[in-house]
C-alpha cells in the first residue's frame, strides 16, 4: 500500500479528483494519510476530514523565519512515513531539504504541457492568460516530478486540450482541469503505486 501525503494550497479540487478515483477503483493499492495546507481557511482541509484524513495546516506566517517554517513542514511529512508526496496546487517553494531527502518521491501537476507556460510567476490563472495571449491552439497537464528547479522536473505524464474559441482563462482553467488534470494526476499516483512508475533515487532524468 502507497502511503501518500497531499499538499494544497485552495480549494482541493486535484485532492477530490485524486479522492473520487479511489472511490472509483481508478487509483488502487494507495492510502492517503495527511492532508497540509500553508492556508487554515483551505477548503481542501475539508475534504480531507470529510473522509477521514488527517488534515493540518502549516503556515509560514506562524514562524519568525522561512528557515523555521521549512524545518517544521519537513518534520510533519516526516511523522507519516510517506513514500509519495502529492504538490495539489501548493503555491510554497518547497524545502531544498524535502526535495533531498524525498528525491522522486514529490510529483507535481502544472496546467499547462511544460516546457510551455512554466516556471517562475506561471501559476493559477496566469498560465491560461498567458496560453491565450500566446495564441495556441493546444495546451494541457503536466505531472513531473519535482527538483529544485520550478517545474523543471523529469515529467512523467502529459495530456492536451484543446483552446476554443471564445475561451477566457476561467473557461480555459476549467477545462485543463476536467479533460487533462483529473485524468492524469490520479493516473500517475495508480501507476506509481502499483509498479508501472519507478519512485526513489534511482530514477534519472
Amino acid at each position: 500500500m502507497l502511503r501518500v501525503g497531499v499538499l494544497v494550497s485552495g480549494g482541493g479540487t486535484n485532492l477530490q479528483a485524486i479522492l473520487d478515483a479511489m472511490d472509483s477503483g481508478r487509483i488502487k493499492n494507495v492510502q492517503v494519510e495527511v492532508v497540509i495546507s500553508n492556508n487554515a481557511g483551505a477548503y481542501a482541509l475539508e475534504r480531507a476530514r470529510a473522509k477521514g484524513i488527517e488534515a493540518l495546516c502549516v503556515s509560514p506566517k506562524s514562524f519568525a523565519s522561512r528557515e523555521a517554517f521549512n524545518e517544521a513542514l519537513l518534520e510533519t511529512v516526516d511523522r507519516y512515513s510517506l513514500d509519495l508526496i502529492v504538490l495539489a496546487g501548493f503555491l510554497v517553494t518547497i524545502p531544498p531539504a524535502m526535495i533531498q531527502k524525498y528525491r522522486n518521491r514529490i510529483i507535481n501537476v502544472h496546467p499547462s504541457l511544460i516546457p510551455s507556460f512554466c516556471g517562475v510567476g506561471y501559476y493559477g490563472l496566469k498560465v491560461h492568460e498567458a496560453a491565450l495571449a500566446r495564441g495556441v491552439k493546444v495546451t494541457g497537464a503536466t505531472v513531473h516530478f519535482v527538483d529544485e528547479g520550478v517545474d523543471s522536473g523529469p515529467i512523467l505524464l502529459q495530456r492536451a486540450v484543446d483552446v476554443l474559441p471564445g475561451d477566457d482563462p476561467k473557461t480555459l482553467q476549467r477545462r485543463v482541469m476536467e479533460q487533462a488534470e483529473w485524468i492524469i494526476l490520479p493516473e500517475a499516483i495508480d501507476r506509481i503505486a502499483n509498479g508501472e512508475i519507478a519512485i526513489g533515487t534511482e530514477v534519472e532524468g
